[in-house]
């Protein structure tokens, strides 16, 4: 297990807390499957709402959004922790503070905005199904939608150098660093907070949902259930991606650092979920399948 010295000089994100080569084999092909995976669902996301008019909607333009973020996961920052880790230990990349603060803002954007777009989508989702088309037309102008679109991409990118130890805080912490417990305060109530705005957002769907599912027809009403089924299913996959990190945080903060395997594990599964957000938006929607058929073999 590497000390106290080691872990300040490393940036891996889940790469470094182990010695073992064939562990660290493993956990490379773990990310370059998930880079490789991430980027061609992002990218098939992003290429099939772009040519094809029918998937031109405001819901769509935020899971879009979403898409180009997790590509700076996917297609930019997973890449390259598949390659450090086949490197030494003591190599020169792991210690240069230029390249792992660049690495760091790669990160730090593109969970940012993903988490942003999460929400974006659920509040759409929430108004379009439980407000009046009034509402929902006069609130989701073009206009607005771009405005909201670029507010995440803003707050992103004023975050990401105001603090730059937030997304630095998926590295093991050194001991003595007492500043990266309230950045991981933080980071913890920043999830909590988005976490419970989504899960209203969806709750409020679902209890629509059911309410209606009463007052019609049973093809109709196993039809609803079945989207109340798969809007839980969604919200159970993010918390399964968010939470273990929040929990972990507030561990770090009140009580002690959790094992360095419990902090990596917590982060991939938080960085996973930039791989699978294409398919959690898009595989219940039949215009999706019908114009990913198109273009496929």
């Amino acid at each position: 297990m590497p000390n106290a010295s080691s872990w300040s000089a490393s940036s891996s994100l889940l790469l470094l807390w182990e010695d073992s080569s064939g562990t660290r084999i493993f956990l490379s092909l773990l990310y370059a499957v998930l880079a490789i995976s991430g980027t061609l669902s992002n990218v098939m996301v992003i290429y099939l709402v772009f040519s094809f008019k029918k998937l031109q909607t405001t819901s769509n333009a935020f899971i879009v959004n979403g898409c180009a973020a997790d590509l700076s996961v996917c297609a930019l920052w997973m890449p390259q922790e598949a390659v450090l880790g086949l490197l030494p230990l003591n190599s020169s990349s792991l210690r240069s503070p230029e390249y792992r603060l660049l690495r760091g803002g790669l990160l730090g954007l593109g969970l940012t905005v993903s988490l942003a777009s999460h929400l974006l989508v659920a509040f759409n989702r929430y108004v379009l199904i439980t407000k009046l088309p009034s509402v929902y037309q006069a609130l989701y102008q073009r206009r607005h939608t771009g405005c909201m679109i670029g507010l995440s991409w803003a707050l992103a990118l004023l975050l990401v150098p105001l603090l730059p130890g937030l997304w630095g805080s998926a590295q093991p912490p050194r001991p003595t660093d007492g500043s990266s417990r309230y950045t991981a305060l933080l980071l913890a109530l920043a999830v909590l907070g988005q976490t419970a705005l989504l899960l209203h957002c969806y709750l409020g769907i679902v209890r629509r949902v059911r309410g209606s599912a009463k007052r019609v027809s049973p093809p109709r009403r196993s039809q609803r259930r079945l989207s109340s089924v798969s809007v839980l299913l969604l919200c159970c996959v993010f918390l399964l991606g968010t939470q273990p990190l929040v929990w972990v945080s507030l561990l770090r903060f009140f009580l002690r650092p959790a094992p360095p395997p419990l902090q990596a594990a917590s982060w991939l599964l938080l960085c996973a979920l930039s791989a699978l957000n294409p398919l959690l938006y898009t595989w219940r929607s039949e215009e999706f399948r019908r114009a990913a058929r198109s273009v496929l073999p």
